[in-house]
């Protein structure tokens, strides 16, 4: 436990240490803002549409764009960057597992990740402030909205550094680990799709679509389906990275 811990620390000083971690908080916080702005005005346009201003917040296209383009800029360079520079062969033969090296660069990007929400949370408190109307009917809103998040965020995240321990150039990992994810996201949408098509493919597309566990999450529907789902879905790909590693560094 404590060589994961060391690794993991060496991974989010290496982040914070690169200029585009900085960029990436920059405009997301641009964009999250905005975002923010986007479900304010939507409660004031159209209250029938959704109940609360959390709801509002993880249900919009300004939602959806950074939070499945984000994560190909944080993964990208975990495993192709290493083996580029050739610091990977520093991991290959120091004492530490293949499985905590895996999990400690995982690890380290989801915790990057868990940064650039934070702030969303001081949007609540200070609307709550101003207007003195709170943001969620009961406080199950903001956990179930935030658990989706993490979990889907995990689940994202290990697709992308599996994306990135494919290939040794950062930009192919990008490109793979965004179109992975893409058609995971696309995949979800067929229940909007094909909304007439029966109850059994919606139930089933349900499974599968992050839109429809976001909403249900941010209205305080828990549902133990989906947190089934990212939790094994994350270990799988984890499982599958962590192979993929060993493979390089046995033919290396």
């Amino acid at each position: 436990m404590r060589t994961f811990f060391i690794l993991w620390r060496r991974e989010i000083a290496s982040a914070f240490h690169q200029p585009l971690a900085y960029i990436v908080l920059f405009f997301f916080l641009i964009v999250t803002g905005f975002n923010f702005q986007a479900a304010v005005t939507l409660l004031n346009h159209s209250p029938g549409s959704v109940t609360t201003l959390v709801e509002a917040f993880f249900n919009t296209v300004y939602f959806w764009f950074p939070f499945v383009l984000v994560f190909p800029l944080l993964t990208m360079r975990v495993f192709a960057e290493e083996v580029r520079s050739g610091t990977v062969e520093l991991l290959m033969t120091a004492p530490v597992g293949d499985g905590q090296v895996v999990l400690a660069k995982f690890a380290g990007c989801l915790f990057f990740f868990t940064v650039l929400w934070v702030p969303s949370l001081l949007y609540f408190l200070v609307f709550g402030q101003v207007t003195g109307v709170q943001a969620a009917g009961a406080m199950g809103s903001y956990l179930g909205a935030y658990s989706m998040l993490f979990l889907m965020g995990a689940f994202f995240t290990a697709v992308g550094c599996f994306a990135s321990a494919l290939t040794d150039n950062q930009i192919v990992a990008a490109v793979i680990g965004f179109s992975g994810i893409l058609a995971f996201f696309f995949l979800g949408l067929l229940s909007f799709l094909l909304p007439a098509t029966g109850s059994a493919l919606r139930e089933a597309t349900f499974y599968f679509s992050p839109l429809e566990h976001m909403m249900a999450f941010s209205q305080g529907l828990w549902d133990t389906r989906p947190v089934v789902f990212y939790i094994s879905s994350t270990v799988a790909v984890l499982f599958a990275t962590f192979h993929i590693f060993q493979y390089r560094r046995w033919r290396a």
